[in-house]
């Protein structure tokens, strides 16, 4: 059986042995970029490889991209290879705060065209609360070759969301916590709000209160509700760097609604262009903006 969204810590505590599955952390913090390879050599699944958001699943950021910009997929392609990942193998990625990090990987090796990889449902808390194996143990890699199949348009451009949203073609949810999706707080960007047109859904939406996804059938009308008479393949996904939006993205795979994509270079890709409208709560930054709407959908 080959995973495609979702894993549970006991189906991959059965396979840790298998030579054709692949285990990658993707603990990391904002505010301590360093954090999570710590705690990794301190402590992971046994074989697990480690990736870093900065580095290995980003490139560098400029003048006009978002903190997170897309890395270079040939770069990423021989990554994979030299952590042994094949076009065969079953991957399974995980952080530990339920996906929010990792989902990242999960998206971009869809992206590449491989369908076999799977998120770790709960995350490393939740293994570690099985009292499931931890090591400081280093994996023995053989290295493979990963040959990439890159899907069409996995993505939107700025451009493309501010024309799909103008002429309401799409759909846009913002992963991000109310209190920034409404301009209230803004930890990390130089703006405060949101794009003109989106609706709120905070990631931490999808999953319940031990942390793992919500049932596929309570995501699936969840997104039904919000994203109303839309299509589901009109929906795109965007937070504040193209990051936490693929676990909405990957929600709405597990919920049974497959084809929406992902603005990549999100909130902080947006705001270095001056001229694309802002809005907050009230009101919009930009001459012509409709009046802002959240949708907030709190977990059962």
């Amino acid at each position: 059986m080959n995973y495609t969204t979702l894993i549970s810590a006991e189906r991959l505590h059965q396979h840790l042995n298998n030579p054709n599955w692949i285990v990658i952390d993707c603990r990391f913090s904002l505010a301590d970029t360093d954090a999570g390879f710590k705690a990794y050599r301190h402590g992971h699944i046994p074989n697990a490889r480690y990736a870093h958001l900065d580095k290995d699943l980003s490139s560098a950021v400029t003048d006009f991209t978002g903190r997170h910009p897309m890395p270079n997929l040939i770069t990423l392609v021989n990554k994979l290879g030299i952590w042994g990942v094949d076009n065969h193998s079953q991957v399974v990625v995980y952080d530990d705060v339920s996906g929010a990090f990792a989902g990242r990987l999960w998206w971009l090796l869809r992206c590449l065209g491989h369908e076999n990889i799977a998120v770790l449902d709960g995350g490393y808390k939740h293994w570690q609360k099985l009292a499931l194996p931890v090591t400081t143990t280093l994996p023995t890699i053989k290295p493979s070759i990963f040959r990439a199949y890159p899907i069409k348009n996995p993505g939107l451009t700025a451009l493309e969301v501010q024309n799909g949203l103008a002429q309401k073609a799409i759909c846009l949810i913002d992963a991000r916590t109310p209190e920034r999706y409404r301009g209230e707080q803004e930890p990390i960007d130089p703006v405060a709000g949101h794009i003109p047109g989106a609706v709120n859904r905070p990631f931490h939406s999808n999953l319940d209160s031990n942390g793992l996804f919500l049932s596929a059938e309570l995501l699936r009308n969840q997104f039904k509700t919000l994203i109303s008479d839309k299509n589901h393949r009109q929906v795109i996904h965007m937070c504040g760097s193209g990051v936490t939006a693929c676990h909405n993205l990957l929600a709405m795979e597990v919920a049974g609604l497959a084809g929406s994509k992902l603005y990549a270079g999100s909130w902080s890709e947006w705001i270095r262009d001056k001229n694309r409208p802002t809005g907050r709560d009230g009101g919009s930054a930009a001459i012509g903006s409709e009046p802002m709407r959240s949708i907030v959908i709190k977990c059962n």
